[in-house]
């Protein structure tokens, strides 16, 4: 989740968290190759396709080493190695695509993620299929921001971020829990979570299953399994999985204020 919880801190994609590990082999032997490539290329000409695609990365980043740069294997594209991953750069720097986690095309000039627009919108028609009365919510008095987050009672930093609920209230934001067992249907811990949805009180179960690990026995008709279809269908890779009232995914455990600042950012970006 590091990865992801980079591009919330940045209100971004940010280059340097995503290039943590490449997207897949293929991405892997293509990064290879072209950081063997002749050093000159990573000088790219004045005024050049090359040049424009760098100045894009670090406008991003400027943290970050571009340590290649060239024709990229479709027109219209440079392809740029940064930190071990291929990313591909449009000619006139306007737009940058990579794949794997957090992946999409950007546009640089705004630094939004284009694919994340569509994807926000699809996840809130699927979270739209879990009646409200089937979260569990902890809330403030008037919050100022609303997340979904998909929950699992043996996850460690799903534990962690439950420890501090009390502190994102204070930062006016309410946490409504949607349930995704990491290991699936029929497992244990997808047990445990429709014991904590069979409760009577559930907010206190849940609690409870988190801090001890400690859940009473129960069983009843419950959305447990269709709250984990839906977090395979947003694209849910871990837990546990922010989303924001647009649909939009900020990542996994981020800590109070920083989930603050990130909602804050999101909303003034969408005024």
């Amino acid at each position: 989740m590091k990865r992801l919880l980079l591009a919330a801190a940045f209100g971004l994609l940010s280059i340097s968290a995503c290039a943590k590990a490449p997207a897949s082999a293929d991405d892997a032997k293509r990064a290879q190759a072209a950081a063997a490539a002749p050093a000159e290329t990573t000088k790219p000409a004045p005024g050049s396709p090359e040049e424009r695609a760098v100045a894009a990365i670090a406008a991003l980043n400027p943290e970050v080493t571009v340590d290649y740069v060239g024709k990229a294997p479709m027109p219209g594209f440079r392809e740029a190695v940064v930190g071990g991953q291929v990313i591909y750069v449009s000619d006139d720097g306007n737009y940058l695509l990579f794949t794997g986690a957090g992946g999409g095309l950007l546009d640089t000039r705004t630094q939004k993620n284009l694919s994340e627009a569509t994807l926000g919108g699809m996840r809130n028609k699927l979270l739209q299929t879990i009646p409200a009365g089937e979260r569990i919510v902890f809330a403030p008095p008037n919050p100022k921001h609303t997340v979904t987050v998909f929950t699992d009672v043996e996850c460690g930093y799903c534990r962690k971020m439950h420890e501090e609920i009390k502190q994102y209230n204070a930062e006016g934001i309410a946490v409504e829990y949607l349930a995704f067992p990491r290991m699936g249907i029929g497992s244990e811990g997808y047990n445990d979570m429709v014991s904590v949805w069979c409760s009577p009180d559930r907010k206190s179960a849940l609690t409870k299953a988190k801090s001890s690990g400690e859940v009473e026995s129960r069983n009843c008709r419950n959305t447990v399994a269709d709250q984990y279809k839906v977090g395979q269908s947003v694209g849910l890779t871990g837990t546990p999985m922010i989303i924001a009232r647009d649909g939009s995914q900020l990542g996994g455990y981020l800590p109070a204020k920083a989930l603050r600042a990130a909602l804050d950012k999101l909303e003034a970006s969408d005024g």
